[in-house]
């Protein structure tokens, strides 16, 4: 296999900040309208406290024209919390992000299937994606992994290009 997923270590601070900020620039995937820095990543990485974490991707370099290359991230995600009362404990929202170079080759679905694995092993009993409505991409790894959908906000956030989009929640039982 041509990835693999790991904890984030105090190294990944640097290719988690590039990989969302490209997805803060593209717009699409975020309602952050302003790339992050170092520090407010770093922040958000260190935030995730057990049961909850920050993961990354690795390639591996056992792709064809990526023979002998140096492992590098290519990925991040995260199980956060969802809702901050206790209530709420077990429930974990999802969040997932590649380099716009490794879209559409299988690090996306590697990513959700691992979070997912390590969600079931932290004892979640539930996840959830909130998704613009329109990233075609998140909504078709939400239905190939069995999410379903349980609520559509029209005109709910604008991402950094100014477009006013629909957010989807969806959710699994673990």
């Amino acid at each position: 296999m041509p990835f693999v997923f790991r904890p984030a270590e105090p190294r990944d601070v640097q290719p988690i900040t590039d990989i969302y900020n490209a997805s803060v620039i593209a717009g699409g995937s975020t309602a952050d309208l302003t790339p992050r820095t170092l520090d407010q990543r770093r922040d958000w990485v260190e935030s995730h406290k057990p049961p909850y974490g920050v993961f990354v991707v690795e390639s591996t370099g056992e792709t064809g024209e990526e023979t002998d290359a140096a492992p590098q991230v290519v990925g991040f995600g995260a199980l956060s919390v969802f809702y901050d009362r206790a209530g709420y404990d077990g429930v974990t929202d999802l969040a997932y992000y590649i380099d716009p170079a490794w879209q559409g080759r299988g690090a996306g679905t590697f990513l959700l299937d691992k979070l997912l694995d390590e969600a079931r092993a932290r004892r979640m009993r539930k996840a959830c994606g909130i998704i613009f409505a329109d990233n075609a991409g998140s909504i078709a790894l939400m239905k190939r992994f069995g999410f379903t959908r349980f609520g559509l906000m029209p005109a709910a956030a604008t991402d950094s290009t100014g477009t006013m989009r629909d957010m989807s929640y969806w959710y699994l039982d673990l």
